[in-house]
């Protein structure tokens, strides 16, 4: 949509009651009729405007939709999510974000966010289905990051703390995050988070956050093998809520713990995940590509492995799997 369009929106948010379209027109040097086509377009988004021929104009109520438009009313970083682009459905973000750079022009920019109102085909660990219905927060971040490439899965742990600080501040939930990149509100998942990245042997060229939260989602949309191990703010709040403010948090405190990756404050981050997670003392069930066992979940190591101490006393290295309480 043209820029103009959410300057004729802003003109009608700054005011407490209607503007005509002569005055409109007047201030953005446009004609009446191209402010008529920008009101148009603002209402197929969502935006409850009235119109008045004695009055003009009155916006009622803003969209509902995670437009970038209402996210940076509410965003407080310096690079991430300074430029989004909006999708209503994809298949993913994560596979825009790839198509971004395996096309023939200039390289999207650092601090890229990608965001759609719905994925048709969202995957998620190890190529599992992703659900990602209207109503939550389905994104990608894209960063460039100067990290060297044996600290890049920290990445995702400041993603993963990021999605648990936001959900603590904007809703008062305790959110806590499992081990390797979910979090969870008591014993139910409300977020999950997949990385992908593009690197050569010693630099990382690029990488692919992709983050999804369930919001605005009744438990009924889920299919009926996720309705009793999954969660949405909607459930735990009672009410739908504004996503707009939770996803400027969000990028917010990712933007804030990344910084600190690139600084090589590699402790700090760590140190905040261990005390987020509600995974470690606790006993837990792994299960692998190659076997599944039970112990006692007692630390995070360097490379972000699990380390879990079997009953026999055996420390096990856990790379990639899953893990249940139990």
């Amino acid at each position: 949509m043209k820029e103009s369009a959410f300057r004729v929106l802003e003109i009608l948010e700054s005011e407490a009651g209607p503007v005509s379209g002569e005055e409109m027109s007047r201030k953005l040097g446009i004609t009446r009729s191209m402010v008529w086509k920008h009101i148009r377009d603002l209402r197929s988004l969502g935006y409850d405007i009235t119109s008045s021929k004695k009055e003009g104009y009155a916006l009622n109520a803003p969209s509902t939709r995670l437009l970038p438009h209402e996210v940076k009313k509410n965003l407080k970083t310096r690079v991430i999510g300074r430029e989004m682009q909006y999708l209503e459905n994809t298949p993913s973000t994560i596979w825009v974000g790839k198509q971004m750079f395996a096309g023939e022009g200039a390289e999207p920019p650092h601090g890229l966010v990608i965001i759609a109102e719905e994925q048709t085909g969202g995957v998620g660990r190890l190529g599992r289905a992703w659900v990602s219905p209207p109503g939550g927060i389905w994104i990608t971040i894209l960063v460039k990051p100067k990290i060297p490439v044996d600290h890049i899965f920290m990445i995702t742990m400041a993603g993963s703390i990021a999605v648990a600080r936001a959900l603590r501040h904007e809703y008062n939930l305790g959110a806590l995050i499992k081990w390797p990149n979910d979090i969870f509100i008591g014993d139910r998942k409300i977020s999950g988070l997949l990385v992908e990245i593009s690197a050569e042997a010693d630099r990382v060229n690029y990488c692919l956050l992709s983050i999804g939260v369930n919001v605005n989602i009744e438990t009924d949309r889920f299919s009926p093998d996720l309705r009793n191990i999954c969660t949405s703010v909607l459930r735990e709040q009672g009410q739908t809520v504004n996503r707009a403010p939770l996803l400027a948090r969000i990028l917010k405190e990712f933007e804030t713990r990344y910084d600190l990756l690139e600084g090589g404050e590699y402790d700090s981050v760590l140190k905040e995940w261990k005390s987020l997670s509600c995974t470690l003392d606790r006993r837990v069930r792994i299960t692998t590509m190659k076997e599944g066992f039970e112990g006692e979940a007692v630390d995070i190591d360097n490379s972000g492995a699990l380390l879990v101490r079997k009953d026999n006393g055996q420390i096990e290295r856990v790379i990639a799997g899953d893990c249940f309480p139990t």
